[in-house]
């Protein structure tokens, strides 16, 4: 019997024995099966996390920020203890004790699964497991992962610091509201640093990872609250914080962001606009997009926030003046349904998410919440509501006429119903009076349809301190200063002017403004001055100053096309330049940005530019991995230098024109300011020079100008070009709008007389004949003009240049007969008689005034 039993005994004993090692065999086998295959956990030591990229001003302030994962990455020394308490009380209270796993926790979560009969499944996986996960295995739910895991999670523990897990964990745990990792998630809900957290905060971010939504601090609050208390004893129970500390935490309210506690963070920044956004255009296409929002980068900008507000102001004004002349109503487009306007909250709500633009400065929403007999009443974002409410006017709507949906338009606005409906979203703004800013009433206000551009920059180093690339970056995020090709019009005659200065050709030089024919293959072009008259012999300055497409033709026609595309395609113009004639007067389109950038070497002297938004790029290291000066600065490693001695700074820029033609063109191009196509409109107290330009049927509209420092262009159309109207022009459109902005520049960074350069003297010369005059003449036909030395100009009609086409030989010399004030010789009020190349005749002259000159066309 006893026998028996020992015999079963030990064969019980043997099967169990058998079938330990069997299941630890299998169990083994198991595990070096998977392990073989696994990632390799040492690229842990050298993980770097997606970060955001900052955008910074030129004075340090944070302008704007990107990122795929908004993270902020903290080291582990950075992060306070208490944070780090938290999520280990949340998480892994025995992390600083295990081997990678818990033994314990697993065991308990299985018992507990058991107990409840699968009712109650808990993970039990340690934040060194949730680390293998979260950057080597990915999230699906399987056996197979968790040997994984438990495999890893033991490796990394012989390769990192307790410290360094923790960092990799707290760093790129999804916390909700797009944050990633701790540190973006205290700005997300609190708009506070890590340091500045209190207890309750910091287990409230330690609530979030086991599901962000089910917490929300408003949807979800009493939920995240029990949850928060749980995190608050379990804190207290490892001895994290003492009773004292728990018992003021549970009692404190849970602020937040997401409740309206705290402003967001991202109030704190300027709103979104067109010089952020194309750095991000830019830098994503030279770095890479996961680079740029994800690398973590520092980037400080060019950007001049004064100024910028400057530019937006400016061009906004500009087009908002031509809107309101054209008395149209097209409003928003927007409304929302009366049944939203019972309640102030209701309609408050409705109309923060209506998705109208809410960038342009002094503008709010508003929504027409009633109509009376002759005004509306509206209600106003972000503005209490009084007893009176608010009211727009029957005085206010009288300039316009709704356009309607069939594309007709009402009748003239008598009152404010026959522009404005119940529920209609609308745009206002306070209308005040200038002598004391005292308050008159609210004003309708609209974005216009009509758009344009706007680019200023350093003339010397190519730092782009303004850019505007519409009236709204919300309303449109199209950047018309570097995405919109357009025609330049007369803005790129100097381009032809300069090929003909460095040709040989002079200031003095005289050119036939008289018609022309040019055969293109099938048909004749006869490109025409803006005023349809011709003037005759004219000296090239006056040509520029007027804008002469006659001369302009002429002249390409002398110098070649293949010339001017040269020199175009040199200073950045275009990339290929066609060499017909019709684009010597800008009919091939460019940019703004191409065009300002242009301009700036005519202001500096003749060297090149290389434009750009961007001072300094560094890595999230710290590194420059881009720095736009590359010019060298001798004398900077000294200690001291000599009272009233500047550092001496040597530029490696390569020269793109002449010094002296750069100055001869700049001269010229100070008298279209003066006494040209842009006089009366642009007055800055400082020597300034520039160009307007006006596109067949006024489609575009330009004028680009500049100081001795600073450069800036307009340009002004309809996104789908479409002509202007009567009487629209660079000089009356664009000129006033680089008039307003560099009023504001000319303050801040002054202005000084053009640098001369050596290698050259001035002759007084007569400006209508191009004569030579004695060194001490005076008068309004007299300009000095600059000659290289050794140079022997030839004046007056001996220096005639016709272009090549046949011309007949009874043209009157342009004389003084076209002033900048429309007063005229009355010999030139006749007009003369001449003959064409073809043969037939036409009248030259009588001479334009200034209003009906305006500023050329492409024709």
């Amino acid at each position: 019997m006893i026998r028996t039993i020992l015999s079963i005994l030990g064969g019980l004993f043997s099967f169990v024995t058998l079938g330990i090692a069997g299941t630890v065999i299998m169990i083994g086998a198991l595990f070096w099966m998977y392990a073989r295959d696994l990632p390799d956990h040492e690229d842990l030591a050298v993980y770097t996390p997606k970060t955001i990229s900052r955008i910074y001003s030129g004075e340090g302030r944070l302008i704007d920020e990107f990122a795929e994962e908004r993270r902020l990455f903290a080291p582990a020394d950075e992060i306070p203890d208490i944070v780090k308490q938290a999520f280990i009380s949340a998480e892994d209270k025995n992390f600083y004790s295990h081997k990678g796993y818990d033994a314990r926790g697993i065991a308990s979560a299985a018992y507990d699964a058991f107990k409840s009969r699968g009712q109650n499944v808990r993970g039990a996986s340690t934040i060194t497991q949730q680390v293998m996960k979260n950057f080597l295995l990915g999230g699906e739910r399987t056996g197979e992962r968790k040997v994984k895991e438990l495999i890893l999670a033991t490796r990394i523990e012989e390769t990192l610091s307790k410290d360094r897990i923790l960092e990799l964990y707290l760093n790129e745990i999804f916390l909700g509201q797009n944050s990633y990792g701790v540190a973006a998630a205290a700005q997300t809900y609190f708009n506070k640093t890590l340091s500045e957290l209190s207890v309750q905060e910091a287990a409230y971010l330690a609530v979030l990872p086991k599901a962000p939504s089910t917490y929300h601090p408003v949807r979800a609050k009493e939920r995240a609250l029990d949850r928060i208390a749980y995190v608050l004893g379990q804190m207290l129970e490892n001895g994290y914080i003492d009773q004292a500390t728990y018992d003021a935490a549970r009692a404190e309210p849970l602020k937040t962001v997401q409740n309206g506690d705290y402003e967001p963070f991202r109030q704190s920044l300027p709103p979104r606009d067109y010089f952020t956004d194309e750095i991000r255009r830019q830098l994503s296409r030279d770095f890479g997009e996961g680079e740029f929002f994800g690398g973590g980068l520092t980037i400080r900008a060019t950007y001049d926030p004064e100024l910028q507000l400057e530019a937006a102001r400016a061009l906004r004004q500009g087009l908002e003046e031509y809107d309101r002349r054209q008395g149209v109503w097209r409003g928003t487009g927007v409304k929302i349904d009366p049944a939203e306007l019972g309640s102030e909250d209701a309609w408050r709500a409705a109309l923060s998410s209506s998705g109208v633009a809410n960038d342009i400065e002094g503008w709010y929403r508003a929504v027409v919440l009633e109509l009376g007999s002759t005004s509306a009443r509206i209600g106003i974002e972000g503005v209490a509501d009084d007893a009176d409410g608010h009211w727009i006017p029957a005085n206010d709507v009288t300039w316009a006429r709704k356009l309607r949906e069939d594309g007709t338009l009402g009748r003239t606005a008598r009152n404010a119903s026959d522009l404005l409906e119940v529920g209609d979203v609308v745009h206002v703004r306070r209308m005040t009076k200038d002598s004391d800013g005292s308050f008159i009433r609210w004003t309708l206000r609209q974005i216009p349809e009509v758009q344009g551009g706007f680019t200023a920059m350093d003339v010397h180093t190519g730092r782009v301190i303004a850019m505007q690339g519409g009236f709204s970056y919300q309303d449109s995020v199209f950047n018309r200063a570097t995405q919109a090709t357009r025609q330049p019009g007369s803005s790129f005659k100097p381009f032809v002017y300069a090929s003909a200065l460095d040709s040989g050709f002079s200031p003095a030089t005289i050119v036939i403004d008289a018609p022309i024919e040019v055969d293109t293959g099938g048909a004749v072009w006869r490109p025409k001055n803006a005023s349809n008259k011709f003037y005759g012999p004219t000296p090239l300055r006056t040509g520029i100053e007027r804008s002469r497409n006659l001369m302009t033709v002429r002249l390409a026609q002398e110098i070649g096309m293949e010339t001017v595309a040269q020199y175009a395609e040199r200073f950045g113009v275009y990339d290929r330049m066609d060499p017909f004639l019709a684009n010597s007067l800008g009919a091939q389109e460019t940019t703004l940005f191409k065009m300002v950038a242009a301009y700036a070497m005519f202001a500096n002297g003749g060297e090149r530019v290389e434009p750009t938004l961007v001072d300094r790029v560094q890595d999230r290291w710290g590194k420059t991995v881009y720095r736009h000066d590359q010019r060298t600065c001798t004398d900077c490693t000294i200690d001291a230098l000599d009272e009233g001695q500047a550092p001496t700074i040597v530029s490696n820029r390569e020269r793109v024109m002449n010094a002296i033609t750069a100055y001869q063109l700049t001269s010229m191009m100070q008298g279209v300011v003066t006494r040209g196509t842009a006089a009366g409109r642009v007055n800055l107290g400082v020597p300034t020079a520039g160009k307007t330009g006006t596109t067949n049927d006024a489609r575009d509209v330009w004028f680009i100008g500049f100081t001795s420092n600073i450069v800036a262009g307009c340009y002004i159309g309809y996104d789908r070009p479409e002509p202007l109207g009567r009487g629209a022009s660079g000089g009356g459109m664009c000129g006033p709008v680089f008039n307003a902005f560099m009023q504001k520049a000319t303050e801040k960074y002054g202005g000084g007389k053009f640098k001369v350069p050596p290698g050259g003297h001035f002759i007084k010369i007569d400006r209508f004949s191009g004569a030579r005059l004695p060194a001490d003449a005076s008068g309004p036909n007299v300009v000095a003009e600059y000659f290289r030395d050794g140079e022997e100009p030839i004046f007056g009609v001996a220096a005639l240049i016709d272009g090549g086409f046949a011309m007949g030989a009874n043209l009157p010399l342009f004389g003084p007969g076209e002033g900048a004030d429309g007063s005229t010789e009355a010999a030139a009020e006749t007009g003369t008689e001449v003959t064409t190349s073809t043969g037939e005749t036409a009248t030259v002259g009588p001479k334009a005034s200034f209003g009906t000159l305006n500023s050329g066309g492409l024709y």
